[in-house]
């Protein structure tokens, strides 16, 4: 899985919103869109603050879930 997916499933595993995620690491809700997509890799500092709003380890978001 890419850490894109993970992403999703991580954060829909929360009930989460990708607005919700946006507003939490402080970018757009179309960036958490891309992320989730594909489209756009996170630099490592936006990766953390994602894993730190998911309450999750990095390592589990590069890996499966």
């Amino acid at each position: 899985m890419s850490v894109g997916e993970n992403i999703r499933k991580r954060r829909e595993k929360l009930g989460m919103m990708q607005a919700q995620l946006a507003d939490k690491v402080g970018v757009t809700q179309s960036m958490i869109c891309q992320i989730e997509r594909g489209t756009k890799v996170p630099t490592l500092p936006l990766s953390m603050e994602i894993a730190a709003a998911l309450q999750c380890d990095i390592q589990k978001l590069a890996g499966d879930l």
